[in-house]
């Protein structure tokens, strides 16, 4: 077996809490229009809410843009092991994701498929993401949080998890808090604890998209009703509506975060000045400028938001492109200590 020459695209590791909010659903539909443009690759997809309709969801998404409008449904190129937390921290389901996967074809079969159906059916999430990061080249891996920080701050306990973070990883583009002196955000608020741990021991640069981000960048519901009909059924659509009464124009902190980290060059949006994201007792979040720091957060461009909602829709709304399935890069088992590796044969590809 030969494996491509040079680098791939840059790998993306998303860990959501799929259920509480539609702009998790826009964001994967994103990347995976990034994805099928070959400017990233989805390798790692997993869930902080603690029911299993949440992963369900994520694979059901993942099989849809694997093929599903190309006539290719259940094409395995791009499908992934989906990692759940098991904390039951949020443990409610949400009709964001309870009415799609519930939606039936006229012989009674579900739309949108998926294989999860029980705990068991997912990966244990921290050692799914620390898989991920040792199938990827040198940094050459940015991670998106678009949930609570309890995955991945379960995934830092892990033994030698920074020294393969810091190798591996490029930066982690964090969807919370806010930063316009705004209330306690839900992904802070839901687990605090490990939100301030996150902060303060990751070991990379973080680049936030704060909750006034997603207050002037808004995804709108006339792209819902005109831009999927290539498919008769699009998870992204039946999401958005049963997660609200249409029409509304949905706040996309998590799209703008997604688009900012593998487009940099764009600068679709400003960045503040280097330093250090202080989470509060109460959840909310502080900002304070340092030359030694490693934190930004994301500045709304005035000047750019036409031009950023323009590709917001075009890459959200882009029809899924089938590939073949991926090779798993060769893990560097020199750099692994043996007694300490997690590298199961589900590992993801890059």
């Amino acid at each position: 077996m030969q494996f491509p020459q040079g680098k791939p695209p840059v790998g993306i590791i998303f860990d959501s809490a799929m259920g509480s909010r539609i702009d998790d659903v826009l964001a994967m539909a994103l990347m995976y229009g990034l994805d099928g443009k070959n400017e990233a690759r989805v390798v790692s997809v997993s869930s902080s809410r603690s029911n299993v309709s949440s992963a369900a969801m994520c694979e059901a998404i993942g099989r849809f843009y694997a093929g599903a409008a190309s006539g290719d449904f259940g094409f395995v190129g791009r499908l992934l092991p989906v990692g759940l937390a098991a904390d039951g921290r949020i443990g409610d389901e949400t009709p964001l994701v309870t009415v799609p996967l519930a939606k039936k074809t006229e012989d009674g079969k579900p739309v949108y498929n998926h294989g999860i159906h029980s705990l068991m059916d997912t990966a244990d999430t921290p050692a799914l993401l620390r898989n991920a990061f040792t199938s990827q080249y040198d940094q050459n891996c940015i991670v998106v949080l678009a949930g609570p920080a309890t995955n991945l701050v379960r995934m830092l306990g892990l033994p030698d998890a920074k020294d393969w973070i810091t190798r591996k990883v490029r930066m982690l583009v964090v969807v919370a808090g806010d930063f316009a002196g705004g209330p306690a955000e839900f992904n802070v608020k839901a687990d605090i604890a490990s939100m301030q741990k996150l902060f303060a021991e990751w070991p990379t640069q973080i680049v936030v998209a704060g909750a006034e981000l997603g207050a002037w960048l808004k995804y709108p519901a006339s792209s819902i009703e005109t831009d999927f009909a290539y498919a008769k059924d699009h998870p992204v659509v039946d999401a958005y509506r049963a997660f609200r009464a249409m029409p509304y124009d949905a706040a996309a902190p998590g799209v703008a975060a997604v688009l900012a980290a593998i487009r940099p060059k764009e600068n679709y949006f400003k960045m503040s000045p280097s330093g250090v994201v202080k989470v509060l007792a109460d959840g909310r979040t502080e900002f304070a400028p340092s030359a030694t720091g490693k934190h930004q957060y994301l500045v709304t461009d005035p000047e750019q938001k036409e031009k950023v909602l323009k590709v917001m829709v075009e890459l959200v709304s882009a029809k899924p492109v089938p590939k073949a399935p991926r090779f798993r890069r060769p893990v560097d088992k020199k750099a692994v200590d043996p007694a300490k590796a997690v590298v199961p044969d589900t590992a993801p590809k890059p």
